[in-house]
């Protein structure tokens, strides 16, 4: 591994009072990775750990989305990475075929150039320009999130390794007569000019229209028609009615037995179509008949093919009528449904025209309606790969995070339809496939020499091939992700090696939007490919949304970039706000202000670490260095510490444990919390304070100054490594300025090694959680009686035994935590009779009782100032004899008993004997204050 200068600040660096996230994080990124910390350790003893990372799009700018992806990912890296584990988080951009073709199309068109009329070579050239331009910056962005994947391994999902990977999946898969081509209805996508698949159409509930119209019954040979005989259909999209090879109804409805095996007359063309009949209608749904359209509509479809039906393709691709729907050939679609009704209108064919909300199929890229179409595409048999993709799961070989998705992932492949992987788009993975000029063969090859051999071969040697026009769905390239970029198909003994290092991989960690998009897919595909899973675990992670719950959109105005809350609040706080309080597979509400705590947290830890640093000022170099950490410390060490001590390193070592087997379960929301209220609540609040009286020297024992500066800088050290996945700039700061060992913390041990054991007192852990008790008592006595921060007060300590013997060791830490005066704080047998008789008979003490096993007794005279107290206490006497005596004369008021609902009168009762009671309270304490 390349040593580089560390460019992090060292301890000699004087530190600034509050964190500064810009001056950090790309110093210290730029850093690890030219230090080569991103790449996988050269380690053949242990297991690889390997995440492939979800390739954004080529055209994107980073989102939310991103944001959450990188932080879970990297947690899982940094993680695995300082547990010793060989670790590669591969990172690439995906070329994303309709995205970037649109993109470039309208940069086009704002030249005033058409794509066809610059021709398909020129086309991609000005893609790859533009990819060469601005295909950087999304990874550029991800590297601001701190991600720390192997970007000497990046790949792009059309560079030519990859494609070699794609051609040959293909291939095989033809070979293994999985792939096939054929006319099937698609979903077309008029102004893309291309099928798209079933999870790129969204539906959206809109308000259309429902129009009705007759359906005139043709005639017998020689006999004129009766404008009165008709069934009445409606459909949604008039225009359909031009391409309609049928009307439908239920064989058993009674209304229409006698139409069955007669022939109706298509509106306006008077082309004669069969009556059938199929048990698929519903008799009670609108008039109980349908018009079936098979080549444009996908339950009619399905009904055509039962029944024979000619399929009448009536729209050109651009969504345009072709010359079957004379006589609206060159209408727009929408323009003919207009056209069309006004005819019908005219000619007595229209009933009326209801309002309809309706599921509208729109193009995910596009926004545009989807148009269901034949079209002749090239398909993938799904049906073995889905089996094969559920019996993995089910025999445990992927486990899917969370469970509950296994049910929505079944019931997805086990109703799976034949994959359309052909794209009418010129950037993509062209597909391998040339076809014979003049004859209806073509040949399926890995190159155009290969293909021109078995052409030659079936038709001689004077044969013409033309390569197929189309490209492979994006996601056909992306299904091969977690094996194609990391040498599969090995062809030599580098590509095998790296193959066979890296593969399978470890996790897929990505959002549960792209279960079948993508995650499904990779599963089949590995299978069908390799013969291995290609991940063992599958984290699903949830949305991001606003703080109120909402999706984040441009129209609500409610969208967070991260790079703005990157620039104002530091990459850290970013990161852990997304991943605290996360849950697998539940969407994420992200608020402002979570992420400001967060960057308040960020601002106690640099504060906390500065405090440290500071006090190492007087110690030599050599005094400081024996301060590293270099190995966690074991029970003996740990037990001839004082009792603070033991306890924060004993709290600090489950902590360990805890959030080690938190990382190891994806529990990652759970870990981030765990480390936070540690490191804030106990360390900082508790240790930290106490450690202040040590280290200044007030303590009459100097061994405790060492003891404290010790415990600070290993359990500080400890919490930076388990924060380091979650928080990683601030962490490596704090850690380079602290004493330490090796040259990154992004490569420093895990404190926990090997899972060996921590050192655990947990009697210690129970009597400084009796010390805290008593404090936190002392101080909410204070508080209740507004004793002044500055004023210390007197205190009897009651306690027997180990505690009563860890109390008094550890009274200046307590007396100063509690506010008490030293010299007045005593401690004496809570047994005892002289402890017994204070405890029941001394009025002028307020008792605080702490557990079974211990007491306080606090001096009243120290807590309040007598006329103060008796004014705020008079005031408040004199408020509820006024409130009684309103209450009292209601409730004797001539005919309240007798009028007032039940509820009334009871409720003013409950508030008199409440009332009652407080006025006794106050007149208690009223008495039991010292004269002045």
């Amino acid at each position: 591994m390349q040593q580089v200068e560390c460019e992090a600040k060292s301890e000699a660096d004087e530190m600034a009072p509050q964190y500064a996230p810009a001056e950090v994080e790309q110093r210290l990124y730029e850093w690890w990775e030219k230090s080569g910390y991103f790449q996988p350790a050269e380690d053949d003893t242990k297991q690889c750990f390997v995440i492939s990372m979800p390739p954004p799009n080529v055209t994107g700018r980073l989102h939310m989305g991103h944001a959450m992806f990188v932080a879970l990912e990297d947690i899982m890296a940094r993680f695995h990475r300082m547990r010793g584990n060989p670790t590669l988080w591969l990172p690439g951009t995906d070329h994303a075929g309709i995205a970037t073709q649109m993109l470039v199309e309208r940069s086009l068109r704002a030249e005033g150039i058409e794509r066809k009329e610059i021709g398909r070579d020129a086309f991609l050239d000005r893609v790859w320009e533009w990819k060469g331009e601005y295909g950087g910056y999304i990874t550029g962005q991800i590297r601001r999130l701190g991600a720390s994947c192997d970007w000497t391994r990046e790949k792009f999902t059309l560079q030519p390794e990859l494609s070699t990977a794609v051609t040959e999946a293909f291939v095989t898969l033809h070979e293994r007569g999985l792939v096939y081509r054929g006319e099937y209805m698609v979903n077309w996508s008029p102004a893309l000019g291309t099928a798209v698949s079933d999870l790129e159409v969204d539906y959206t509930e809109e308000q259309g229209k429902l129009y009705y119209f007759k359906y005139r019954i043709a005639p017998a040979e020689g006999e004129e028609g009766d404008a009165d005989d008709y069934v009445a259909v409606a459909t949604t999209r008039p225009e359909t009615i031009l391409g309609d090879a049928a009307v439908c109804v239920h064989p058993e409805d009674e209304r229409y037995k006698h139409l069955v095996g007669k022939e109706a007359l298509v509106p306006m063309t008077n082309r004669r179509i069969p009556i059938i009949a199929d048990d698929y209608v519903e008799m009670d749904f609108g008039s109980g008949a349908l018009k079936i359209t098979p080549a444009h509509d996908v339950n009619d479809y399905a009904i055509g093919k039962r029944h024979d039906l000619p399929l009448v393709n009536i729209m050109n691709k651009d969504a345009t009528m072709n010359a079957a729907a004379a006589p609206y050939e060159g209408l727009d679609r929408y323009a003919c449904r207009e056209k069309l009704w006004e005819d019908m209108e005219a000619s007595g064919l229209a009933i009326k025209v209801d309002p309809h909300t309706q599921r509208v199929p729109r193009s995910e890229r596009s926004g545009e309606v989807i148009e269901p179409m034949i079209s002749a595409q090239w398909f993938v048999k799904m049906d073995g790969m889905a089996k094969k993709g559920c019996d993995a799961v089910r025999d445990g070989s992927i486990k899917i995070l969370p469970e509950r998705f296994e049910k929505v992932y079944f019931n997805w492949l086990e109703n799976i339809q034949d994959w359309c992987v052909s794209r009418q788009l010129w950037w993509g993975h062209r597909i391998p496939v040339w076809y014979a000029e003049g004859t209806d063969k073509f040949f399926v090859a890995r190159s155009e020499e290969a293909a021109r051999e078995q052409a030659v071969e079936a038709l001689g040697a004077d044969v013409v091939l033309r390569q197929d026009e189309d490209v492979l769905d994006t996601w056909f390239s992306s299904g091969l992700w977690p094996f194609a970029t990391v040498g599969w198909p090995a062809k030599d003994e580098v590509s095998l090696k790296e193959y066979n290092r890296f593969y399978p991989s470890s996790v897929m960690e990505t959002g549960y939007d792209i279960l079948f998009f993508w995650v499904a897919r990779m599963v089949m595909l590995g299978l069908e490919f390799t013969e291995k899973p290609p991940f063992h675990t599958i984290y699903m992670h949830g949305l991001v949304r606003d703080g109120n719950g909402q999706k984040m959109s441009k129209t609500k105005g409610n969208v967070v970039d991260p790079l703005e809350t990157i620039d104002q609040y530091g990459t850290d706080a970013l990161r852990l706000s997304l991943v605290t309080g996360v849950t697998p597979g539940q969407d994420v509400p992200l608020s402002m202000d979570k992420v400001v705590a967060n960057r308040n947290f960020a601002n106690k830890l640099w504060n906390t670490a500065r405090f440290i640093v500071m006090g190492l000022g007087d110690l030599s170099a050599e005094e400081r260095q024996a301060l590293a950490v270099t190995e966690p410390m074991g029970a003996q060490e740990l037990a001839d510490l004082p009792l603070p001590e033991r306890y924060i390193i004993s709290r600090c070592h489950k902590l360990v444990g805890k959030v080690t087997g938190q990382l190891n379960a994806y529990d990652f929301g759970p870990a981030g919390q765990a480390i936070y209220a540690f490191l804030w609540d106990e360390y900082a609040d508790w240790y930290l304070e106490i450690s202040k009286r040590r280290i200044s020297g007030d303590a009459s024992d100097p061994q405790a100054a060492i003891s404290a500066r010790r415990t600070l800088i290993y359990v500080l050290d400890s919490c930076l490594r388990l924060l380091h996945p979650f928080m990683p700039f601030i962490t490596e700061e704090l850690w380079q300025r602290l004493p330490h060992e090796g040259p990154s913390l992004m490569i420093a041990p895990w404190p926990q090694r090997d899972d060996e054991p921590l050192a655990i007192d947990d009697v210690a852990i129970a009597q400084f959680g009796a010390f805290q008790a008593l404090a936190r008592s002392v101080r909410n006595a204070r508080a209740e009686y507004r004793v002044e921060p500055a004023k210390k007060i007197a205190a009897t300590v009651l306690a027997d035994g180990a505690i009563s013997e860890a109390l008094e060791a550890e009274a200046d830490a307590f007396a100063f935590l509690a506010r008490v005066d030293p010299a007045l704080l005593q401690f004496a047998s809570l047994k005892g009779a002289a402890a017994a008789a204070s405890a029941d008979d001394d009025e002028s003490s307020v008792r605080l009782v702490v557990g079974d096993t211990l007491e306080a007794l606090l001096p009243l005279a120290d807590l309040i100032d007598p006329v103060k107290e008796r004014q705020r206490l008079g005031k408040q006497q004199a408020t509820l004899e006024g409130s009684i005596a309103k209450i009292t004369a209601r409730l004797g008021a001539p005919g309240f008993a007798d009028k007032a609902p039940a509820k009334v009168i009871e409720k003013a009762k409950t508030e008199l004997a409440e009332q009652q009671e407080q006025l006794s309270s106050v007149l208690k304490a009223l008495e039991r204050i010292p004269a002045a």
